[in-house]
């Protein structure tokens, strides 16, 4: 269109979607075009990605919804995780077992609290948009919402987005995200910039087996207040042991369906500890602390935080993917979206984020002075100009 062009009526581009591009790649392939035009011109710095979620208000009635029951998706590593699970049962003379206990972190729709849901998980299912999820966490209002995971360099530039339902944490969504981005990028990624959000050991251990860095923040412990914190536990890795404030060992005991190995205290000995009612409020008195067999990936990406690379890399987060939602939210429509389901909504963020990238682009060729782009408090009739300099083929 023209700037004389009148603009068609939504209903002609209603039916234009369903019937020409409902079923296209054509939104996947405008944004790979402005992406590879970007890097082409070497304004992508591939070396360090940077990595979040936000949430987008779906448009939905949050009083017309149904309570259901369903069964939680089995995970992707849960083979994996079963296979060391019996491996450290073994080491320990301990008997296999047979499955892993399906485990999701959610916000819990009441609360808004995290939580980790078992086996089965009570969700609200919208009337108007079943595609969308319950979003409650913290202060901010319950709603039905769709959560958006994307990564961009550190230019700003984005470079993969994903769509979910908002019940679901940015954690379980990471994964599949994660493997489109480096089936696209491939060894140019070295570093990756993550929140604490993305800090458990298994997105840890994926990310450090690929040979990528992880540059997460210090996650506070989730301990409840006056109780000791789980680093004030030595971890003896010789022993395999936990020593406690008071200087006694916790022993091991068993490894769970759910991955964790528990190392339980001598009851006798804390029965007459100074430090029980910091410690423990079990009846019998016995200490238990638990320990993922994957909590050394976790570690490694914990250690990280202590080297000069981190101090310049997780500082640029607000600089990047913080100002890119924020960019999006105010000028592109990221708040809210009047498409429902999952695959519109889909489309409709690779449209704003690719919008988003064709602006970074042409004002960095203006900056290398490739296109000469008149000011935007000049006069109405630069406007014109302004689209005939800068054309996107």
């Amino acid at each position: 269109l023209s700037i004389d062009d009148e603009v068609p009526n939504y209903s002609t581009w209603s039916q234009n979607y369903i019937r020409r591009y409902g079923d296209s790649e054509v939104f996947d392939e405008i944004f790979k075009k402005i992406i590879e035009e970007a890097i082409a011109y070497d304004f992508v710095d591939l070396d360090t990605v940077f990595g979040d979620g936000t949430h987008r208000k779906a448009n939905a009635n949050n009083r017309k919804h149904e309570n259901k029951v369903v069964e939680i998706v089995k995970k992707y590593y849960d083979d994996e995780l079963l296979g060391e699970i019996n491996k450290d049962r073994k080491a320990h003379e301990k008997k296999p077992i047979k499955e892993t206990k399906d485990i999701e972190l959610a916000y819990d729709e009441e609360t808004g609290e995290l939580i980790e849901g078992k086996g089965t998980k009570s969700i609200k299912v919208s009337k108007t948009d079943p595609e969308s999820g319950c979003f409650h966490k913290g202060e901010k209002q319950k709603c039905f919402a769709y959560t958006n995971l994307t990564f961009c360099d550190r230019h700003g530039f984005v470079l993969h987005n994903t769509v979910a339902p908002g019940n679901q944490h940015d954690s379980v969504v990471f994964h599949d995200a994660y493997r489109k981005l480096l089936n696209t990028y491939g060894d140019l990624i070295h570093n990756i910039s993550l929140d604490a959000g993305f800090m458990t050991p298994a997105i840890c251990r994926e990310i450090i087996e690929d040979g990528i860095r992880a540059y997460m923040p210090y996650k506070r412990p989730m301990t409840k207040k006056g109780y000791f914190k789980k680093y004030e536990y030595v971890y003896d890795e010789k022993l395999d042991i936990y020593i406690c404030p008071n200087n006694k060992d916790l022993k091991y005991t068993t490894t769970n369906r759910s991955g964790y190995r528990e190392y339980k205290s001598n009851p006798k000995d804390c029965e007459g500890c100074p430090f029980l009612e910091k410690c423990t409020q079990s009846k019998n008195h016995q200490k238990v602390i638990t320990r993922h067999v994957w909590e050394e990936y976790r570690e490694i990406a914990d250690e990280n935080r202590y080297t000069p690379e981190w101090k310049d890399i997780y500082p640029l987060r607000k600089e990047t993917i913080e100002r890119v939602y924020a960019d999006c939210k105010e000028k592109h429509g990221l708040r809210f979206t009047r498409l429902k389901g999952l695959k519109k909504n889909q489309q409709e963020s690779l449209i704003i984020f690719g919008c988003h990238n064709l602006g970074k682009l042409a004002r960095m060729k203006k900056r290398k002075g490739l296109i000469n782009i008149p000011s935007p408090n000049k006069k109405e009739g630069n406007i014109r100009k302004t689209i005939q300099i800068y054309q996107f083929s």
